[in-house]
């Protein structure tokens, strides 16, 4: 049995524990994450708080980087709020068919809606979640622009 000198061992060790390191971080990357589940959202409207739920896709995790906002939300067509973001998101766009009261989506890549009445439609949005309960919210938004605070709980 020949015995390796010091050095050699201690370089041999030093391989093994960087190879050992090197494969324990790359099966971490491949390991899928777990689904997050979708968060609880509070959307302040002047006195009124309603409860949101966020989806759980690419759009709604951009969307709660951004949070806690305010902005002011600009009126449209008389069922819907707006609000341009300042960067884009990553959105799926899909046509949803009917559009609900509470519905929380993006428009094209940064076009933020909240809709206060339910009607079909023919564009194309990519879901962040909805208002569970919208009782009080068209009185709430009201007929012109209005503040909104979106938070995480």
């Amino acid at each position: 049995m020949k015995i390796m000198p010091l050095q050699n061992q201690l370089t041999a060790i030093i391989l093994a524990a960087i190879s050992a390191l090197f494969l324990v971080s790359y099966a971490s990357a491949q390991m899928p994450t777990p689904v997050q589940r979708s968060k609880q959202m509070k959307i302040k409207i002047g006195t009124n708080t309603f409860v949101a739920t966020l989806e759980n896709n690419a759009t709604a995790a951009g969307f709660k980087a951004l949070l806690p906002m305010t902005v002011k939300m600009s009126e449209l067509n008389g069922n819907e709020k707006y609000f341009r973001l300042k960067d884009d998101l990553l959105t799926k766009p899909s046509n949803p068919g009917t559009i609900h009261s509470g519905n929380l989506m993006i428009y094209g890549p940064k076009t933020l809606v909240l809709f206060y009445k339910t009607f079909p439609t023919s564009y194309d949005y990519t879901r962040l979640g909805g208002i569970k309960d919208t009782t009080g919210l068209p009185a709430a938004v009201g007929s012109g622009s209005v503040t909104v605070t979106f938070e995480l709980e």
